[in-house]
């Protein structure tokens, strides 16, 4: 048995504390300064009230005040934090966490540099750490829903680091007879990949939304337009792995990822808003208090590749539909789907 700690007690966080429970290892839950509601909830009946969900029996819940004791023995730290919480994790977590304990984020999310160079969040928080620090900092990608996690449906995932014997280990940690791991040291790959979903997801999401401009909310959806998208998507989403670096294998777990949160979740909800006629800012007064990382992670994609294309290394006119979305979000466009330019020709 080892000891698994958890810090972040929102949705995903909480739900890998299933597969971790399952193989009997002690897993501690610490929330951070957030998640006070969630973790006095949890010290009462063992219930994640937005997970909706009763956690595994024997989960040992702590506040963010207790990070050193949650820390102190443990043989993995999972990051279970958003985007919106890696520079947090980054000052606050990090520093505690011994260079001889591996860390395992949740987090999907890419950082946009100056020189239109993209980052994942690993790589971003090893270049934040003191000299003389060796962590080793890792992720997880692919297509896999918290709920569906925490009710033990078989979900297919991919870790991602730079030391295969660790990433073996990690496997080795939290694998299942439902959680199946993949394993991969194209960090930029599988972090490209699966960050570009949430752009993407909220670019198809917008045929449900002009169907239902057209014919009524609750009418029959159509599929042909959300999969012209999906596949326009996936074209651009290869492109930009292509362009950063990535293995063009990794394309499989952001298209995984991209089929599973168009069906559902704040991103679908964006995107329909947008397709039926609001615009950006009507859209998003309707779901007021809640955080989008397609929003941020769009934002971050097209100014990365604007610079790149100021520098003569790329032409946005290859990426139509991340031009358009961003164009909606940054420019306050209203939605006019560009299906011509998504064309390709024959030679």
């Amino acid at each position: 048995m080892s000891v698994i700690t958890i810090v972040g007690a929102g949705m995903m966080g909480s739900a890998i504390a299933f597969p971790a429970s399952d193989n009997s290892h002690e897993v501690r839950l610490v929330g951070t300064h957030l998640d006070r509601d969630i973790i006095e909830n949890v010290q009462v009946n063992g219930f994640h009230p937005t997970l909706k969900r009763r956690l595994p029996a024997g989960i040992k819940p702590y506040h963010i005040e207790e990070l050193g004791t949650a820390v102190n023995g443990a043989d993995l730290i999972i990051g279970g934090i958003s985007s919106f919480g890696v520079d947090w994790f980054t000052e606050k977590v990090l520093p505690v966490v011994p260079d001889s304990i591996p860390v395992l984020l949740v987090t999907k999310g890419l950082h946009d540099e100056p020189d239109g160079r993209l980052v994942p969040f690993p790589h971003l928080m090893k270049e934040k750490l003191p000299p003389g620090r060796n962590l080793f900092i890792n992720a997880i990608g692919g297509p896999c829903t918290s709920y569906e996690l925490a009710d033990r449906r078989n979900s297919s995932v991919v870790f991602c680091g730079e030391d295969p014997e660790i990433l073996k280990g990690l496997k080795g940690l939290l694998e299942t007879s439902y959680y199946h791991i993949n394993t991969s040291t194209d960090v930029i790959g599988v972090e490209s990949a699966v960050a570009l979903k949430n752009a993407y997801a909220l670019a198809v999401t917008l045929a449900v939304g002009l169907i239902e401009r057209e014919e009524g909310i609750g009418c029959q959806q159509a599929y042909n337009p959300q999969a012209a998208l999906f596949g326009q998507s996936i074209r651009e989403m290869s492109n930009i792995i292509e362009l950063v670096g990535g293995g063009h294998e990794n394309i499989v777990y952001g298209a995984g990822d991209l089929y599973v949160t168009i069906f559902g979740g704040r991103t679908r909800k964006l995107g329909t808003l947008l397709g039926r006629g609001l615009s950006f800012d009507e859209a998003m007064a309707k779901l007021e208090g809640i955080t989008l990382e397609s929003v941020v992670i769009t934002t971050r994609i097209a100014r990365a590749l604007y610079r790149l294309e100021k520098a003569g290394l790329v032409n946005m006119k290859d990426f139509p539909l991340l031009v358009h979305i961003n164009d909606i979000i940054n420019n306050r466009a209203l939605v006019e789907i560009p299906w011509k330019e998504f064309q390709s020709q024959a030679l």
